[in-house]
Parts: structure tokens; sequence; C-alpha cells
């Protein structure tokens, strides 16, 4: 499955580049010269925080929604449901509403009230049950058998990853233009998984060189753990201020689409997640996720650094951060 899934072939993630939302094509890239210094070998950032729903997510929303219609699965008549730490449920909201489709998204009790009212904000209806991700999960399945609505699970659809994976496209041709390094490592931050299939699935196909090493934090480890032992491995809480890799149940297939497109997992501290969203922000004067932060962090404790990094900034829906620097 890992290698032979038609949509995500090279010419299927080619072929996707097109079909996205043109307001999530095209995102800033370039060799940040202070992180570059600061890591001592090429940064390439890849800011997906300057769009409608501020993160990656609208890349492959967009196409599983398209494709969901196509085939009739979702309507007017017939809604789709999800589970969201946030930016997922803002991507399908999005292109649930540009199609006519209604979209439910389900919400732990936690979770960012900034993500939470932009959701509303596209028209979706939103319902809070659980104290993780992974219980929302469990009440929007709950819900789907119930009601007869479409359960879309982020990591789970091919189509979703191939979206998150045309980002990779926009840095690899750059780098066949010669406007940016070929990327010698590239460092993921992984919730789900979608977006380390797509990126990882790209790079096997364009850039097999690159290292793909997807990067979580201790306090929420379970698809590091999973990828690790190549089964799924639940852990008992996701304690991340990363709510975008606050995973504690993996998804299987998402586990198998990693299998031949990750070559390694690693696990930051929350302390240096933290840092790195702080001095992302600073650097780059647009706002970070802690999410993004975990791939900054993973390639300052590299310890095998070498050739052009590649940083994904894969948000910038932050709630109020505390301040911990004492002054």
């Amino acid at each position: 499955m890992a290698t032979t899934d038609p949509a995500l072939t090279g010419e299927a993630l080619r072929a996707a580049v097109e079909r996205i939302h043109p307001a999530f094509r095209g995102s800033p890239q370039f060799v940040h010269e202070g992180l570059s210094a600061r890591a001592g070998r090429p940064v390439i950032v890849k800011i997906e925080s300057v769009n409608p729903i501020g993160a990656f997510k609208g890349r492959g929303t967009w196409l599983v929604l398209e494709d969901l219609v196509e085939a009739g699965e979702v309507s007017g008549e017939r809604p789709v449901v999800v589970a969201s730490t946030g930016n997922f449920g803002q991507g399908v909201a999005f292109a649930g509403r540009a199609r006519g489709v209604p979209v439910i998204v389900f919400a732990d009790e936690k979770a960012n009230p900034l993500k939470l009212e932009r959701i509303r904000q596209f028209g979706a209806r939103v319902i809070q049950s659980g104290d993780d991700f992974d219980a929302a999960r469990a009440a929007a399945e709950e819900f789907a058998i119930r009601s007869g609505a479409y359960l879309l699970i982020d990591g789970r659809e091919p189509s979703i990853a191939a979206g998150a994976g045309t980002l990779a496209i926009e840095v690899t041709d750059a780098a066949a233009r010669g406007e940016l390094p070929e990327p010698a490592t590239a460092y993921v931050p992984v919730g789900n998984g979608a977006l380390i299939v797509g990126v990882g699935a790209w790079l096997r196909h364009a850039a097999p060189g690159c290292r793909v090493i997807g990067v979580q934090s201790e306090a929420a480890p379970s698809m590091t753990l999973s990828w690790r032992e190549g089964r799924p491995i639940e852990t008992e809480s996701a304690a991340t201020s990363a709510e975008g890799i606050a995973t504690r149940v993996p998804v299987p297939e998402a586990l198998e689409m990693m299998r031949d497109r990750v070559d390694e997992m690693r696990l930051v501290s929350e302390a240096a997640l933290q840092e790195a969203a702080r001095e992302l922000s600073t650097a780059l004067g647009v706002t970070a996720e802690d999410a993004a932060g975990a791939s900054w962090a993973a390639a300052l404790a590299d310890p095998e650094p070498a050739g052009p990094a590649l940083i994904i900034v894969t948000g910038g829906n932050v709630a109020a951060r505390p301040d911990t620097s004492g002054t």
C-alpha cells in the first residue's frame, strides 16, 4: 500500500497542484539567513500560515472534499463530520462551504477557541466533547453512525496527504529553477500523519536523497512509538501545547502510508518546541504554532546535520501564549 497508492504517485501529486484552491498554493518559501546562521547550514522555510485558514490543512481538505463530492459521498443533503484540534476543521469548513456541503466539527473541551470561532465563521457547526482530540474523534464516529453523515478522518484518506504533499512540490520546483537549494533533510511535524505522508511521497519521487524526519513532542509520542514498533501504540495522554500534533490514538492507515516514506521519527521536549516556535515567530515576522516549533527544534537538535534543512511553518493560529521569560 505504501508504495502503490494511486493518489500518492508522483504523477498524481503533480496533478493535485492545479486542483487545489489558489489561496493555498504558492506559499512563501525562502532561505532565511538568520536561521541558517543559527543552524550552521542553509535553512529553507516554507510558511503555510498565510491563507484563509492560517494553516497547511487547506490543501488536503480542499482536495478530499472535491473527491467526496464527485464520488457522491457527501452533498447538500449528506453532511461531513470530522474531529479536529482546529486547523483540519477549518479546512473542511472552508471547502464544505464552497461546495454547499454541511460540515460538523467535533473538538475537545479544551480546544483553541480562536480556531473554533473561525470554524463557525466558515459556516460549520462545532460540537465540543471529551478531554482531548481522540475523545472528540470517538464522539464524531458515534455521531456519524447515528446520523448517517460521512465520517472524514484526518490521516486516513490518501487524498488529504496528496494535498499536503503539494507544498513539497513547490519547494523542489524552486530548487530545480535555482531559486532554492535542494533540501537534504525535511523536518515534518507529525499529528495524524497526513503531512509527512504527502511530503515524503513527493520527496521520494523528486528528491530521493532527502531525509524525511518526523517530529513529535515527548508529551505526545504515539505516532513515533507506533512507527518505530510497526504497530499502533496508544498513549495515556497527549499533553502537548502543540495542538496540531497532539495525537494519542494513531490512525492505522496513516502508519501504513508512512512506512516507506519516513526515514526517522524524533521527539523533542515541550520546552524546546515552545522556544523554537517563539524563535520562528520573531525571525520570520509571522506567528508560528508550537507544532511548527517542533520542526525547528528538531533541526537544531539533529545529531547529524547535513545540507540544507526544510522547516515547515505548519500554521499560525495561536491562542494567547504565556510568557515564560520570567520578566
